[in-house]
């Protein structure tokens, strides 16, 4: 009998979605994407999803609270960011020992409303229960016009690959404090940019690979144009920055493909539009392709680096 560690979350996620049904007529889209869609009314389709943020896995108790309120809001955030539809409401479960000072859950709040707040979402209702360690279980509701989810399965060969900001070493703080890249991942629809879109939780070859497998395709990266982020040169491990920027995780940018007749058109049209960078960092091709990776002599070699997964790791996702 195969245990979780064995399995990893991937394939225990697909074990057990076996075991259920399709869905209704109005399921657009369940599970293996950043959120589920169904169908909300004749205008509006409505995009799902739950996160949870758990002591010692996510976050420790010598974290500012306000802090882990900002991190437990933010990840489902970024995950209807990743649908390009705008957030409407949260609800927020909490499983606490008995012991846990109340001004502690009221900071924790206070973070998780401030980021709500600034953009148009609200915490209206959830649990609160009893447990040996914190928890805090984060369910998200947003919309997005009918039939214009951006999906994970929506990349085509020839698209150029972009990422939004710089990447790796995010357990120096950025974990705690990121932005959901949610007006960029909303004006990547609205103008029509983006034929694919995640958010990069798991690490830029993880996230990469769902590109990939959703979408029936290779990926090849340039790995002398990802943008490495400072803290990645500063990481403890003495691991090369760019293996922090392809594989540490919550980073929390955007990934996402754009039809490669537009690209110089999009770069432009980017730059007019926000002051986050966008960087193009490789291209997708047939599936006979592979996962593959260009490095700075230009040797084309597999990748073989992955991203953090449940299950098979220790350290924060």
């Amino acid at each position: 009998m195969s245990t979780l560690r064995e399995m990893g979350e991937q394939q225990a996620i697909a074990a057990l979605a076996q075991r259920l049904s399709v869905g209704a007529d109005d399921v657009v889209v369940g599970i293996g994407d950043d959120a589920a869609v169904v169908r909300g009314g004749e205008a509006y389709d409505l995009t799902l999803t739950s996160d949870p943020l758990i002591r010692d896995t996510h976050f420790t108790l010598d974290i500012a609270p306000e802090r882990i309120g900002h991190k437990a809001a933010g990840r489902v955030l970024s995950d209807l960011a990743a649908m390009g539809s705008e957030p409407s409401w949260l609800l927020v479960n909490v499983v606490a020992p008995a012991n846990t000072e109340i001004t502690f859950l009221e900071r924790m709040y206070d973070g998780m409303n401030a980021l709500c707040v600034r953009y148009d979402t609200a915490v209206i209702g959830g649990d609160l229960a009893q447990g040996n360690t914190l928890e805090l279980h984060v369910f998200g509701v947003g919309r997005v016009p009918r039939g214009q989810a951006l999906l994970r399965s929506g990349a085509r060969i020839g698209d150029a690959v972009y990422v939004t900001g710089n990447l790796g070493g995010s357990l120096l703080g950025h974990h705690l404090d990121f932005e959901p890249r949610l007006r960029e991942a909303q004006w990547l629809r609205e103008g029509g940019w983006a034929h694919a879109l995640t958010d990069i939780s798991d690490g830029l070859a993880t996230d990469m690979r769902h590109i990939a497998e959703m979408s029936r395709v290779g990926i090849t990266l340039r790995l002398a144009e990802i943008p490495v982020a400072e803290a990645a040169t500063r990481m403890p491990d003495n691991r090369p920055a760019i293996e922090h920027a392809l594989c540490d995780g919550e980073d929390f940018e955007l990934l996402f493909t754009v039809a490669s007749e537009k690209a110089t058109a999009f770069e432009t049209a980017w730059r007019d539009t926000f002051e986050l960078s966008c960087t193009r960092v490789g291209e997708v091709t047939p599936v006979a392709s592979g996962m593959a990776c260009i490095d700075q002599d230009g040797r084309r070699t597999a990748l073989a680096c992955a991203g953090y997964e449940h299950f098979k790791g220790d350290r924060y996702e």
